[in-house]
């Protein structure tokens, strides 16, 4: 075939008819490019799979620990991330640790590119860890004996940075982030900094017309399907079934968008496309006790935040145990964990702030208001901001007094006070919240929760029933041979397969491709027939939209009815006027053991030296704000790196802020009335004192309102006068007496 469009003579028609054979040439053209890279997509599939430890990560990689060989052997393994050309990293900074979520897919998401949580984690000069995962669970494999095998590995990377200012900081991700918090409540002393990013806590929570996947337990009878399908992989759970609903909840990309893209741009997109297609292929199994445990306990039971999840030695989870301060990376436009699946297990377990001050955490909280799922890990543009920002600034959330905050971002420019205190591209603050702001966001009624309650009660009876009298049976029929057969004949891995090489057919797209690359004749931009073709293609995913949005608002109707029926919940054993409650009372021995903490920090009011008056002091002025600078905690550690006093660790110099975060809190008047009695009768270096606490203050802004009295009202403590120049804005000390 002529690759060349003949002349033809002038004229409307004529022209159109150019037109329309320029067009055909070009999607002729595409067409066989496209086939061509499912050819492609197909064989890098078949390699991706023969490898022994198949993963995307873009960096190399040392094997630490092998799980495979530890006394509990898990298919997990441990490996320490080389940093690329060019880049240091400080053995003394503390460690970062990446867990990757293995839900369906293969490891490596959290590397997948280099602006990601690895990469952006070793620009700011932290060595990296990377805890990954083979295709094939080991037996007898556990989400208990996994969380035993990663608290071995967390000790391990300790014991390899024994000089390192603080323990790890650990990012899970999507159904990583749930594990991570499972062991840090059972193992807090390993942590330092949690990210979860993506990942879901509160399996219930969610509105009305949104997020339809909390309601498929519900819909599909519970988890005896999970059962059923494990029982038919001979023991196994093929991860292809996650994979499949995920693509489920977005039909018009899953059929359409993504290979559109592909088939209109097969000049340029193929490795972007390949590159993600290598990830989202690489399907991996899970043992039916690994799945069961999390459909049943976290899915359908959603008994993670409720404290009801126990361990094999009768240990509860508690996510109230956690000590280190937790990061929660979500976003409006994550339609498998919303905003309201990572936050509202804060409701479950808290009260108030206040609570959440009793146990002593930390809690920031950060929602994107666009990107999807993955985006929230995977997006180059999320690592470049929110993650490097947290990484550069990691130290400043260890260091924040317990409490909820939300993190900002503004970006720096010329006009920013202070950038040279800016560590990078974007401003980050940490601004007091309460938990009326996550409620704020929506979330379940009362009649709702009695609705999954139910849905919940009824799984429990199917599966009983499924396990009585179906599953001997099956477990009878399929051997291992039949489960793999019907693995490799699962519809993603098919689709795979029937693309690839191994389909003679392919032979010749090969062939065709390569002559076509040589005659490439791409159609014009503005040929009226290309934007046919792309007003076809947004009328396709209209459609599809269309029908997902009225499936899903189907579904939804479906589940309030039926689980909302008196009758139905009455049957199973909810009580239909009952208002459901998951929140636990603080226990007996947590209230008396922070009784007598009160008393210890009641009775250390007026200990401490100028150390102690100076974080007082900043703690008292800087909470009137209602939020932490990254400025201001950078011109804080320039000041304690130029101090000439004892050096304290990055961990010491947390848990001094915290002690005088809770003496301020415990009494406020004594704990400001004791600061004059801690410093030197020296009024110079009373001074010093002073002016250095200005500069860190000021080092985010100029200090007014109620924060300037609240200096004023120090400085009368310290004896000393202020006022003009700079300080023209902090209201005089009788003003402060008034208030």
């Amino acid at each position: 075939m002529s690759m060349e469009t003949p002349n033809l003579p002038g004229g409307p028609m004529s022209g159109l008819v150019a037109s329309a054979v320029e067009y055909l040439v070009d999607a002729g053209q595409r067409s066989v490019l496209f086939l061509d890279i499912m050819r492609r997509r197909g064989d890098q599939y078949r390699e991706h799979l023969a490898q022994t430890a198949p993963h995307v990560l873009q960096y190399a990689a040392e094997l630490i620990i092998d799980g495979r060989k530890l006394d509990e052997p898990v298919n997990y393994a441990l490996v320490r991330i080389i940093p690329p050309h060019g880049v240091e990293i400080d053995p003394e900074r503390r460690p970062f640790i990446v867990v990757d979520p293995r839900a369906g897919h293969g490891p490596g998401i959290g590397g997948f590119k280099a602006d990601s949580e690895i990469g952006v984690a070793m620009k700011a000069g932290h060595p990296c860890y990377f805890v990954g995962f083979l295709p094939e669970p080991m037996p007898g494999q556990t989400i208990e004996r996994i969380a035993r095998a990663e608290a071995l590995f967390i000790e391990k990377v300790i014991s390899l940075h024994p000089k390192a200012d603080g323990k790890p900081c650990v990012i899970g991700n999507c159904q990583a982030g749930w594990a991570v918090m499972i062991l840090a409540s059972l193992r807090p002393e390993l942590f330092g900094p949690i990210i979860i990013a993506g990942a879901p806590l509160a399996y219930w929570a969610g509105v009305h017309g949104k997020y339809p996947m909390r309601y498929s337990g519900g819909l599909l009878g519970g988890s005896w399907l999970t059962a059923l399908a494990s029982d038919l992989g001979a023991g196994k759970f093929d991860g292809a079934w996650l994979v499949q609903n995920f693509e489920n909840q977005n039909p018009s990309n899953t059929l359409w968008t993504k290979q559109y893209n592909v088939y209109s741009k097969a000049d340029t997109e193929a490795d972007r496309y390949l590159e993600f297609e290598r990830w989202w292929g690489g399907h991996v199994n899970l043992n039916a006790e690994e799945i069961q445990f999390i459909v049943d306990e976290l899915f359908i039971g959603n008994n993670l935040a409720a404290g009801k999840i126990e361990m094999s030695n009768g240990e509860r989870v508690d996510l109230r145990n956690i000590r280190s301060p937790i990061l929660v990376f979500c976003s409006e436009g994550d339609n498998v964990t919303p905003p309201q699946q990572a936050l509202d297990w804060i409701l479950d377990c808290y009260a108030d702030v206040d609570e959440i001050r009793a146990y002593g955490q930390t809690i920031v909280y950060t929602v994107h208001q666009s990107v999807g799922h993955l985006g929230i890990f995977v997006s180059g543009g999320v690592a470049k901001k929110e993650h490097a920002e947290f990484s550069e600034n990691i130290d400043l959330i260890d260091v924040l007094p317990p409490g909820l905050y939300e993190a900002t971002f503004e970006a720096k420019d010329e006009e920013t006070k202070s950038s040279d205190l800016v560590v990078g591209k974007w401003v980050m603050r940490c601004e007091a919240r309460t938990l009326d702001d996550i409620r704020a966001m929506g979330g379940n009624s009362p009649e709702d929760e009695r609705r999954f309650a139910a849905a919940k009660r009824v799984s429990e009876l199917n599966l009983a029933a499924y396990r009585k009298f179906v599953q001997p049976w099956i477990k009878k029929v399929v051997t291992p041979q039949v489960a793999e057969t019907m693995r490799n004949l699962h519809p993603l891995r098919l689709q795979y397969e029937l693309f690839s090489s191994r389909n003679p057919l392919m032979a010749t797209v090969k062939s065709v491709a390569e002559e076509i690359e040589g005659k490439r004749k791409p159609v014009s931009k503005d040929n009226p027939f290309l934007a046919f073709q792309e007003q076809m293609s947004k009328q396709i995913v209209h459609a599809l939209d269309s029908w997902r949005d009225a499936t899903e608002a189907l579904s939804e109707t479906v589940f309030l009815n039926v689980y909302g029926s008196p009758a139905l919940q009455a049957a199973v054993g909810i009580d239909p006027k009952l208002e459901v409650s998951r929140r636990r009372e603080m226990s007996v021995e947590h209230r008396a053991m922070l009784e007598k903490r009160i008393a210890e920090l009641k009775s250390r009011v007026g200990k401490g030296g100028p150390r102690e008056a100076a974080i007082r002091s900043l703690l008292y002025i800087g909470s009137a704000r209602g939020m932490v600078d990254e400025r201001s905690i950078e011109a804080l550690r320039r000041v304690r790196r130029d101090y000439s006093g004892p050096r304290l660790s990055l961990s010491e110099f947390k848990m001094l802020v915290r002690e005088q975060f809770f003496i301020l809190l415990l009494d406020q008047e004594g704990a400001l009335a004791a600061i004059s009695k801690m410093l030197p009768d020296d009024i110079n270096q009373r001074r010093a004192l002073f002016e250095s606490m200005r500069d860190v203050l000021s080092a985010s802004g100029e200090l007014v309102g109620e924060p300037a009295r609240r200096l004023q009202r120090i400085a009368a403590l310290l004896g000393i006068e202020t006022g003009g120049g700079s300080e023209s804005k902090v209201a005089p000390f009788d003003q402060a007496k008034a208030s």
